[in-house]
C-alpha cells in the first residue's frame, strides 16, 4: 500500500505493471504445462529465482541514473507488477510443494485472496475512493520503509551463510543454470519482443527491458524463509544472478539506449 501510494496510479503505470505481471504470469504458466520445459526448471525457486527481478532495489536506480525522468512511471509500474504477482502466487508456488496440481482453482483463488499483496491493491483503491491518497500515502511510507530494511537484513544475513561457507559458495544444483540463462537472457528478450508487437517508444522499450534484465529479486529469498522451501538454492540464484548482471545490464543499456 505504501509503494503504491506514493508512487501515485496513472496509465503508463498501470500499462507497465500489466506487461510485467501478464508477462510472468504467461511464462510460470508455460514452464508448469509443458514437461520438457519442467524438466529445466523444477522447482518454484528456480521458477521465481529466473523470473522475478530486483527491480526495487537495483533496477529503479539504474533507470534514474541511465534514462528521462519521464520513463520513472514505467519503471516503478514494473516493479510493481512484478512484486505483485510474487506476493500473490509466490506463497502458492511455494506453499503447494507438488501435493496439488498446479491448477488447484480452489486453493490458488484462497492464496491469491489471501495475499498481503491482493490486500494491499483492496485497501490502495478504497484509499483512493475516500480520496486519503495523500495523507494516507506520507503515512504509510514510513512503515513500508522500515520493511525494506528489515528485507534487506534477511537477506544480508542468507547471503552471507553462503559466502562464509566457501566450499558451497560455486556448488550450484544443476538446473540453476537455465535460471540464471532465463532471468538474465530469455526475460529480458522476450519483455523486448512485446514492447515491439505494441510498437512502444524506444526509451519506454529501453525502461522497461533494464527491468526485465535485472538479477533475481530479495523476495525471492523473503518467500523461502517463510515457506522454508530451497532457501539456500533461492540465495544462490541471487547471488549468481547479481554477479553476472554486472556484464549484462551495460550490455542491455548499450544496445538500447544508444
Amino acid at each position: 500500500m505504501g509503494l503504491l501510494l506514493k508512487a501515485g496510479i496513472n496509465i503508463d503505470l498501470i500499462n507497465s505493471a500489466l506487461l510485467a505481471f501478464i508477462t510472468i504470469l504467461f511464462l510460470i504458466i508455460f514452464i508448469n504445462i509443458i514437461p520438457s520445459t519442467k524438466k529445466f526448471l523444477p522447482n518454484p525457486s528456480l521458477q521465481l529465482g529466473g523470473l522475478i527481478g530486483n527491480t526495487s532495489f537495483l533496477g529503479i536506480p539504474i533507470a534514474i541514473a541511465l534514462l528521462p525522468t519521464d520513463t520513472i512511471n514505467f519503471t516503478i509500474g514494473f516493479d510493481l507488477g512484478t512484486t505483485i504477482f510474487s506476493w500473490i502466487f509466490g506463497p502458492y508456488l511455494l506453499e503447494k510443494t507438488n501435493n496439488y496440481s498446479f491448477f488447484n482453482f480452489k486453493k490458488l483463488f484462497t492464496s491469491v485472496f489471501n495475499s498481503p499483496a491482493s490486500r494491499g491493491i483492496i485497501g490502495v483503491l478504497i484509499i483512493y475512493m475516500l480520496g486519503l491518497e495523500k495523507i494516507l500515502g506520507d503515512f504509510l511510507w514510513i512503515p513500508a520503509r522500515f520493511v525494506i530494511f528489515l528485507a534487506i537484513i534477511v537477506v544480508g544475513t542468507r547471503l552471507g551463510i553462503i559466502t562464509n561457507n566457501k566450499k558451497i559458495l560455486f556448488k550450484f544444483e544443476k538446473n540453476i543454470k537455465y535460471s540464471i540463462f532465463l532471468k538474465l537472457f530469455l526475460l529480458p528478450v522476450f519483455v523486448y519482443i512485446i514492447c515491439e508487437i505494441f510498437n512502444m517508444q524506444k526509451i519506454e522499450i529501453a525502461a522497461l527491458v533494464l527491468q526485465a534484465g535485472t538479477p533475481s529479486a530479495i523476495s525471492t529469498i523473503l518467500l523461502a524463509e517463510a515457506y522454508k522451501t530451497k532457501r539456500d538454492l533461492a540465495a544462490k540464484n541471487l547471488f549468481a544472478t547479481t554477479i553476472i548482471s554486472i556484464t549484462t545490464i551495460p550490455l542491455i543499456a548499450l544496445f538500447l539506449i544508444n
